[in-house]
């Protein structure tokens, strides 16, 4: 098993998983939309010059050519912020990867509320909703670097194309070698049996588990599940929360329709569980510029505002 322990920060963990895949896997290729010193792609390139492409600022055109080098049997990972990403380069994904069949994966940098000083302009809340209307379609959003290194891994063995939801700096070490890091099954952090918060991401998990620990001191018990793995979604795992607390907090960096908060509702209803559920993301609103602190105060995106709709909830 890897040791995690050696990355710095998030970047270097997603860049060194992608490295040692292509250490075993020569089909691999990287490309950047001149992006490359923001990601650290530049490691890969230093370590297989020939299978790394910049693409200059073209977001649209690195997703058609990674369709098309995809044709020819190779793996593109291709990067860039996650609202290049999505939104910019949205068709080519549709038409040249998904459309096309072609198993391509994406690294989306800094979503949501994580872009910070590069302001609204590079926050995106709808990525989640965009990227679910393609087919097939992986879409994840680990919490800490241990499930990140894990889950770049994992999604190149299933053979699907993916989109990775991810900040570049910081870091989060939450998960030791006991814990199982698997693909499309989300970890109870924290059980619990009054109320579970569901969150996704490395600021909202991170909110949520002392969210969790204020209100055990108020004598409600918490569960708290990191979905880190957002399609497919992990439905044992959240009805089953569900029916046994009754009552669900789900918390996202991003937009409610089409988002995490949208698709459980849709799962509850489907199977008939009867909960009591509210939500925390960005709601009616575009991103501004600030420090990730005052953007998640500014979005509600904290531990006090979970404990008072875990409150209200009670």
């Amino acid at each position: 098993m890897k040791d995690t322990s050696v990355y710095e920060n998030y970047r270097d963990a997603v860049v060194g998983s992608i490295i040692d895949l292509a250490k075993v896997h020569d089909d691999i290729v990287v490309l950047d939309s001149d992006l490359s010193s923001c990601l650290g792609t530049t490691e890969f390139q230093k370590e297989f010059p020939d299978r790394f492409y910049n693409c200059g600022i073209a977001e649209a055109n690195m997703a058609a050519v990674a369709g098309g080098l995809s044709s020819v049997g190779l793996t593109p990972f291709i990067h860039s912020f996650g609202c290049f990403a999505s939104r910019r380069m949205y068709d080519q994904v549709f038409i040249s990867i998904g459309y096309a069949h072609r198993t391509v994966h994406i690294v989306g940098t800094d979503p949501g509320i994580t872009a910070q000083y590069n302001g609204g302009t590079h926050m995106p809340f709808e990525d989640i909703a965009l990227m679910r209307q393609i087919p097939g379609l992986i879409i994840y959003e680990p919490s800490d670097i241990r499930s990140l290194y894990e889950l770049v891994q994992q999604v190149y063995a299933t053979g699907q194309s993916s989109y990775l939801r991810t900040p570049r700096k910081g870091s989060t070490r939450r998960y030791g070698d006991d814990v199982e890091i698997r693909l499309g099954k989300a970890i109870t952090v924290r059980d619990g049996s009054d109320l579970t918060i569901i969150a996704t991401g490395v600021h909202l998990v991170s909110e949520a588990e002392k969210a969790a620990a204020a209100l055990e001191a108020k004598g409600v018990s918490t569960r708290v599940i990191d979905l880190h793995t957002i399609r497919p979604l992990d439905a044992e795992t959240i009805t089953k929360a569900a029916a046994e607390t009754g009552r669900l907090l789900i918390c996202e960096n991003g937009r409610y329709p089409g988002g995490t908060g949208e698709m459980i509702s849709a799962l509850l209803f489907k199977e008939g569980i009867s909960a009591k559920v509210d939500f925390i993301n960005v709601g009616e609103r575009f991103g501004e510029v600030g420090s990730l602190s005052y953007l998640a105060e500014t979005f509600g995106m904290t531990a006090d505002n979970m404990v008072k709709k875990a409150e209200a909830l009670m």
